[in-house]
């Protein structure tokens, strides 16, 4: 167990970011495809998340497609100086709102000149190269040739940092071969632990581990029980689980996503729940 106030903030790359941060996924339509119900109500979460303290923001082209950057852009541009944007290539959408694999050397160059047409930057802080070998999870598969294709993007210039999705820890070997990575981004949550032990890794090696789902893949019996220790805390189990993922490991950056300003401040104040090492025990029995 460490100190929340000693640890909330991360390096990512030469960027100094708060732990708990937003990702922006819930803000395009129906699916992650098309333009949100309240275009007013996007922009009022971008702006409060920033003017509560939030400066690190996960986002792709590939919300929408090109919503989310585009919403990001009217509500933060020009942004602040620590606030640090983070977003996703490899994949497009289909006509039907799929998701297909896309990271071709000329796709992802495309991907990345969308993202910062969009987003309004010159450069890119972090881009994640997101894998999508298998539609069920990380799949094994060699990245050497995307990955040098987005190294090559970073030589010119466009690219700060460059970080993982969805991928394996022998991808992960072959990737910090190939450039530095700063984080790795994958579904992890209190009942999906497959994780635990690259999570301590990369904490020893000062790379960064973002979560994506939450509440992802929690069965009823699961959901019960995290129910159960929520109302004991007074809480949500939303924000429940995102504190179990906050006191997990130090290196754990945290992107919940909503469309809500409610939600938003709900989810900002989850590593202020009071943390006991007797809660900590009883959600890791949920797994």
């Amino acid at each position: 167990m460490f100190n929340r106030d000693q640890h909330n903030t991360f390096n990512l790359g030469d960027r100094n970011v708060k732990r708990l941060g937003y990702g922006a996924m819930q803000l395009a339509g129906p699916g992650v495809f098309g333009p949100p119900k309240d275009t007013d109500a996007a922009l009022a979460v971008l702006r409060k998340a920033v003017a509560s303290g939030v400066n690190h923001i996960d986002t792709s082209d590939f919300y929408g497609p090109h919503v989310t950057n585009q919403l990001i852009k009217a509500a933060l541009a020009p942004y602040p100086d620590d606030l640090t944007l983070v977003t996703k290539i490899g994949a497009r959408r289909g006509t039907d709102a799929s998701w297909l694999p896309a990271f071709s050397a000329e796709e992802l160059t495309s991907a990345v000149h969308d993202n910062l047409r969009n987003l309004g930057l010159e450069t890119l802080d972090v881009v994640n190269l997101r894998i999508m070998f298998s539609a069920h999870g990380p799949a094994e598969g060699s990245i050497e040739a995307p990955l040098t294709a987005l190294a090559e993007l970073q030589h010119q210039g466009l690219v700060r940092h460059i970080g993982l999705s969805n991928v394996t820890s022998t991808q992960i070997a072959q990737a910090r071969n190939i450039c530095r990575i700063v984080c790795v981004q994958n579904h992890y949550n209190l009942v999906n632990r497959s994780d635990d032990a690259l999570i301590d890794s990369l904490a020893r090696e000062g790379i960064a581990y973002v979560p994506f789902f939450p509440l992802g893949g929690f069965s009823p019996i699961q959901s019960s029980a995290l129910s159960d220790i929520a109302q004991r805390l007074g809480a949500t189990p939303l924000q429940t689980a995102l504190a179990w993922l906050y006191h997990r490991s130090p290196n754990i950056l945290l992107i919940p996503g909503t469309s809500s300003v409610a939600h938003l401040r709900e989810n900002l104040a989850a590593p202020d729940l009071p943390w006991t090492e007797e809660i900590a025990q009883a959600l890791d029995a949920i797994a």
